[in-house]
């Protein structure tokens, strides 16, 4: 069993409940799909956290590449404040590791790990097949992609390509309107078993609306915790 967490986002006791329930479920091998840290009220604790489990893979998210660098980042001042904060409660050695990580990852069953898509790190899959699906791909040719990113949980097969396309979902900031902490099981005879974890997400938003100190981000993020949706302002 691989246990695939995307998308946490500093949001230490939802990561917390997925490990615990990985545990009850036997799960032993972990893929770690980017978005650690930023966004979230516990960034460096949630990075220590996943750098103690044994058997992790690891890929780069977007979000670990606009810590090191907020020059690659939109230029709207709460993401730009959202990375400035995040990078001083990392510290630059827990920058620098996470920018390090490759961009994707093979699997056991020949499939590929990448946290949006194999074209891009912020452009990914969206539950219903798209023009766009193709231009996603890009070439690839593996029977199996896991990504996430956009914070949904879902599995389909690609009609065009046959390729199985699986979203975990979002360990730490769902979007699709339920905010129990999302992750997945890749079981070993290739099923795919979508879980959701309860935990105090109240809790988290307000930690985020602490950590922030007022910044407009913390009001941002903490919201899409609450709501389990994608709000902009």
């Amino acid at each position: 069993m691989l246990g695939l967490l995307y998308d946490i986002h500093g949001n230490l006791p939802a990561l917390e409940a997925v490990l615990a329930d990985g545990r009850r479920r036997g799960v032993q091998r972990w893929l770690l799909g980017g978005d650690y840290a930023l966004f979230g009220g516990w960034p460096a604790e949630t990075v220590d956290l996943l750098a103690d489990i044994t058997d992790a893979t690891w890929i780069r998210g977007n979000g670990e590449r606009w810590i090191a660098d907020a020059t690659q980042a939109p230029e709207d001042g709460a993401i730009q404040d959202a990375i400035a904060a995040a990078a001083e409660m990392l510290g630059p050695e827990r920058v620098t590791r996470l920018a390090q990580l490759p961009q994707s990852a093979s699997l056991a069953d020949g499939g590929r790990a990448w946290h949006a898509s194999p074209l891009s790190d912020v452009r990914s899959f969206m539950p219903d097949s798209a023009d766009e699906d193709l231009e996603l791909l890009n070439g690839a040719a593996e029977p199996r992609l896991i990504f996430g990113h956009t914070h949904v949980p879902f599995a389909r097969v690609d009609a065009a390509s046959g390729i199985a396309l699986v979203n975990p979902g979002s360990v730490g900031m769902p979007f699709d309107g339920n905010p129990r902490a999302s992750w997945a099981i890749l079981h070993d005879d290739g099923t795919v078993e979508h879980r959701r974890m309860r935990y105090d997400h109240a809790s988290a938003a307000r930690m985020i609306r602490s950590v922030a100190r007022g910044a407009q981000w913390g009001e941002i993020n903490a919201k899409r915790i609450e709501r389990a949706q994608f709000v902009v302002r």
